[in-house]
């Protein structure tokens, strides 16, 4: 797990290496343990590594292997490492590395662009070959590792951060129309190659890119998801048992793939006990748990510990939980917000920031429970679209799931970002796309390969690497949402969402865990706002900055302040908070950011 950066000059210059070691600089939190450079020529790459696999010097990168005029930098784990080693030495490959990193090297050499669909994890990586004098780039079918470029027309940038290629310089820091509309109704989603930024673009989830030394480029996707029924049908039977099969499966080889011990974010609810109790039951010994809660409001608990601490006395696990006070919050929430790659909304965005700083202190990896929901149909508002009995896929998903309606946008936007229903152009394609039987099909299917990526993938990626520690999520296991995507919806569905991890839990988990109502890992000061919460939203949306951008009617304006508490997305995300976040990651990331 690290991070990684490079260019590629197209002009005929040699790489700037001041602008690696600038990218390599604002790095080096994801990758505390070693840096490196490489260049040839108009290459450059950087790199900042967190040793988890193959503790030795052999692994650390960029990894060159001179023999095949082969240069890699690589930010991921790859599960099925040691099966593609094997298959590759009968090839008659010779590593000198017992890592992943020089697995990808090779496959490379052997399958070419065919490469990333014989990995098994999570990954972002860029590869130059120096025979054919291209660099290749390629991302996880989940964009569970984050990829982000910029293009001028003296050269190409890559980073694993957005604040990396600001760094760097260059970058047009223009805002993106089409994706603000995006951000602002998808819950801060803003769907790949699009960023909130003109100049930064992000590469697609299960897509790599070519980029010739003549400045020839060439995208494309090597994996989808497929969500129709099998041939040959399945009993209910044969479709529990599969997937408690996968799963177990899956929770286990992304225990066992790592030199460090490994531990789990254990939030209280079903998927992250589900974690507990299937990694106890593969025999792990001395498991490490973590729990993080907040402070109460007259409207919501603030921790879910009367949960964890269930599941901790019925395993065993050597457990620490922490209690943050809201001043704590208010104090970090600037941080949290400069570890971001983009803007988030999400409340638990600040709980995983605080959560990663005090787990990172004992352990360097962790498995999350991050997916289930999407996989599985475990949110409020998948019931209620399916019990919609009229309307298109998108009207059906837009009634309970979109922040605002594009009414409500035009009168939130100032003038100068209004626009076309730039969301709704792009959804309606998605979803009415071949593979996907049934409206609930196509829903979950959308939001598996697309909006996770953004919430909540990429804030356990930034959230966690800000301090050093990999968090894994095994119900992303490709082979296990492959296999969940063909399920029946309705089977997925059943009792609220989650049947299948419900059956496969009971007798593993408390009852009361199961049954329990879904939780959000909580933190209320966010979503009830008041006292310095508000002042600070206030402070922040009234600022000279924030008046000059003019991205905010001020009548809207108004009437959010006048009753913060009383303006929640139907996903109950606090829409004052909404606004005040895009300013405050603006102000703290991108105003003064170097652009030439």
């Amino acid at each position: 797990m690290c991070g990684i950066c490079g260019e590629l000059r197209l002009d005929g210059a040699s790489a700037d290496l001041t602008a690696i070691r600038s990218m390599m600089a604002a790095l080096t939190r994801r990758g505390p343990d070693h840096g490196g450079s490489y260049s040839d020529g108009a290459l450059g790459f950087g790199h900042r590594r967190l040793a988890i696999i193959d503790l030795s010097v052999r692994s650390n990168q960029p990894m060159v292997d001179a023999e095949l005029g082969l240069a890699l930098v690589f930010n991921g784990t790859i599960y099925n490492y040691r099966a593609l080693r094997l298959e590759l030495e009968a090839k008659g490959y010779r590593f000198f590395s017992d890592g992943d990193t020089e697995v990808i090297l090779k496959a490379w050499h052997a399958w070419g662009t065919r490469c990333p669909e014989r990995l098994r994890g999570m990954f972002a990586f860029a590869l130059w070959d120096a025979n054919q004098r291209v660099l290749f780039l390629a991302r996880d079918r989940f964009g569970i590792k984050p990829l982000y470029w910029s293009r001028q027309a003296d050269g190409f940038r890559f980073a694993s951060t957005t604040q990396a290629l600001l760094a760097a310089g260059g970058v047009d820091t223009a805002i993106d129309p089409v994706a603000l509309h995006h951000l602002f109704t998808l819950h801060a989603v803003v769907p790949a190659p699009r960023t909130i930024l003109a100049g930064v673009r992000k590469l697609p989830p299960a897509h790599w890119l070519r980029i010739d030394a003549d400045g020839g480029q060439v995208e494309q996707a090597y994996w989808q998801l497929d969500a129709t029924r099998p041939d040959v049908p399945r009993s209910e039977g044969d479709w529990l048992a599969a997937i408690h099969e996968r799963l177990r499966q899956a929770v286990q080889q992304h225990g066992e793939v790592a030199d460090v011990p490994v531990g789990v974010l254990l939030s209280g609810g079903l998927d992250s006990s589900l974690l507990v109790a299937l990694l106890a039951e593969s025999g792990v010994k001395d498991l490490r748990t973590f729990s993080v809660g907040f402070e109460d409001t007259p409207e919501e608990a603030g921790s879910e510990f009367e949960y964890s601490d269930q599941v901790v006395a019925r395993y065993g696990t050597r457990h620490r939980k922490f209690q943050v006070p809201n001043s704590q919050v208010l104090q970090r929430l600037p941080e949290a917000i400069d570890a971001m790659t983009e803007p988030m909304f999400g409340q638990d965005a600040v709980a995983f920031y605080l959560l990663a700083e005090q787990v990172s202190r004992e352990i360097k990896v962790v498995q999350s429970g991050q997916g289930a929901d999407e996989v599985f149909g475990g949110y409020f508002w998948y019931p209620r679209i399916q019990a919609e009995p009229t309307g298109s896929r998108l009207e059906r998903l837009a009634k309970h799931y979109f922040d605002r309606d594009h009414a409500e946008y035009l009168r939130m936007i100032g003038p100068d970002f209004a626009g076309p229903d730039h969301t709704s152009a792009l959804l309606a394609g998605l979803l009415e796309a071949p593979g996907a039987d049934e409206l609930m099909d196509a829903i979950l299917r959308l939001d598996v390969t697309t909006l996770i990526v953004d919430d909540p993938v990429k804030r356990v990626d930034n959230m966690t690497m800000a301090w050093g520690l990999e968090a894994r999520v095994p119900f992303l296991d490709h082979e296990l949402v492959e296999l969940a995507a063909r399920c029946p919806p309705e089977l997925k569905l059943r009792e609220g969402g989650k049947y299948p991890l419900k059956t496969m839990a009971r007798g593993l988990l408390p009852d009361a865990v199961i049954d329990r109502p879904k939780g959000y890992f909580p933190m209320p000061a966010l979503k009830y706002v008041r006292g310095a919460f508000l002042d600070l939203m206030r402070d922040t949306l009234t600022s000279r900055a924030s008046r000059d951008r003019g991205l905010y009617r001020q009548d809207y304006l108004d009437m959010l302040l006048a009753a913060p508490d009383m303006h929640h997305t139907r996903i109950q995300g606090n829409k004052l908070w909404h606004l005040a976040l895009l300013e405050l990651w603006l102000q703290r990331n991108v105003d003064g950011a170097r652009t030439g």
